[in-house]
């Protein structure tokens, strides 16, 4: 190659290493082939310094955008086209859903719902199941209502479940997620192997259609969830991993628990929230992102850590016009710490 060409290439072919991750193997192998022009390649890398740091800023922030896109928590309801119009002014690409009313998931509703989410231009990543006769009043009450784990509801439930399933297929949607109620600590508890046999079942029936089951963390400790994950034993079987559970219910250190879980995460909330003065007795305090003792900083690190990428949801458990400034708070907060 001429020297006059190989000068005036230079910027773009730099620019071009750079963007297909093959920067210090290709300088190498084109100073090998233009030795006699490799002076000249020092001195236009260095006049190229400035816009290659400035390109490179950038393209590194777009690729950790791409591997963690922002993400929220919504209910299906009548204000849904507000969170809607929320999401698309904070530029946010995706959004874990609870599952609507059984009378709202009929076939023409689904697919008015599905057109919904794509006009927005919003992918929903995760159908997260609730179910008749739920309450999360108290810890205690939680305990008696919540999941697949009360004995006396678990069959219907375990079929509204599938049924959740199957809607989430019919929008798009390939993770169903749920709060399975309290796990028991021992596997000599009578209720223990057969919630193993339930969700081996709605793990077998969400494989039919390439989907996976997310249990969210909370209620019990991760070496209970860990323990009871590996029990199951199927691959479809993961942990959405929301942090400020594990201070609410006074289940265990989040990010101790995050770094035990590790690879099975494969969904998370961001959600912050205070310690009760009796944890585990009595509910902790969530608060805005960024305002209790999760350790948010830290919380993505970890996620880093892990080598988790995926959607990083923000749910704030309250409603109203505070609810949407907390959400775009918490936007500003995740967007500075995954640049970091």
């Amino acid at each position: 190659m001429p020297a006059q060409n190989f000068q005036s290439l230079m910027p773009c072919f730099i620019l071009e290493l750079l963007r297909i991750d093959y920067f210090p193997e290709a300088v190498r192998l084109i100073c090998l082939t233009h030795r006699r022009q490799f002076p000249i390649f020092c001195r236009n890398l260095r006049k190229e310094t400035a816009k290659v740091n400035l390109f490179t800023a950038n393209f590194n922030e777009e690729k950790m955008s791409d591997a963690y896109p922002l993400g929220i928590f919504m209910i299906c309801d009548h204000d849904l086209p507000l969170r809607l119009q929320t999401a698309q002014r904070l530029g946010i690409p995706t959004a874990q859903i609870l599952a609507p009313p059984s009378a709202e998931r009929t076939r023409e509703k689904t697919a008015e719902l599905r057109q919904s989410f794509k006009a927005a231009g919003i992918a929903v990543t995760v159908v997260f199941c609730g179910f008749e006769g739920e309450s999360y009043a108290d810890i205690p009450t939680v305990k008696r209502t919540v999941g697949l784990a009360p004995a006396a509801t678990r069959a219907e439930r375990l079929a509204e479940a599938k049924r959740i399933a199957e809607f989430a297929h019919e929008l798009g949607v390939d993770a169903v997620g749920m709060h399975i109620g309290f796990i028991p600590e021992e596997r000599s508890d009578p209720e223990y192997l057969p919630l193993v046999e339930a969700v081996r079942d709605l793990c077998d029936d969400c494989a039919r259609r390439g989907q996976r089951l997310h249990l969210e963390t909370g209620q019990e400790t991760a070496e209970v969830l860990l323990r009871f994950v590996d029990d199951v034993k199927r691959p479809n079987l993961a942990v959405n991993f929301d942090p400020a559970n594990m201070i609410l219910y006074g289940s265990g250190e989040p990010i101790a628990a995050l770094r035990l879980l590790g690879g099975r995460v494969r969904s998370v909330h961001c959600k912050d929230a205070r310690w009760a003065s009796r944890p585990g007795v009595e509910w902790g305090e969530e608060t805005p992102l960024g305002e209790g003792q999760v350790d948010i900083a830290k919380f993505i690190a970890t996620l880093k850590e892990i080598g988790y990428r995926g959607p990083l949801t923000i749910e704030r458990e309250i409603a109203g016009e505070q609810q949407a400034k907390d959400i775009e708070k918490g936007v500003r907060l995740l967007r500075e710490l995954i640049s970091r």
